[in-house]
């Protein structure tokens, strides 16, 4: 059984940093595609970083550029998503999702399996 499990999110203000992780199991890790999105109420859900099998990261919203970084353990089959310089429009839902493909995809249609979300909120 494919599991996808977020954690470390929460409240912070303005100015600080998380770190999400995303801990998976049940597919062979180090051959898959490991994207990070995000849901605000009343929004749609957006790609925010993904990360392919071979460490390539393309990150999807301009607004996170110089921000946001992601990383994969592949010891412990777990991805990371670093978050600085939090700004209050950043908060949503994190959501962590996987698809059969190696390669990185924007559009959350493509992930097959996702994990439950964490929430991040960002005050003032």
């Amino acid at each position: 059984e494919v599991k996808l499990v977020e954690s470390g999110g929460g409240l912070v203000p303005a100015g600080g940093s998380l770190r999400l992780s995303c801990v998976t199991s049940g597919f062979s890790f180090r051959d898959k595609a490991i994207a990070w999105f995000r849901q605000a109420p009343g929004k749609e859900r957006e790609g925010v970083l993904c990360i392919s099998h071979s460490d390539y990261s393309p990150v999807y919203l301009d607004s996170v550029k110089g921000r946001f970084d992601i990383s994969r353990d592949n010891m412990t089959s777990t991805v990371y998503l670093q978050m600085n310089s939090l700004k209050p429009e950043d908060t949503a839902v994190y959501y962590c999702a996987t698809t059969v493909s190696p390669w990185c995809h924007s559009h959350p249609s493509i992930y097959e399996y996702w994990g439950q979300g964490t929430q991040v909120t960002v005050s003032l």
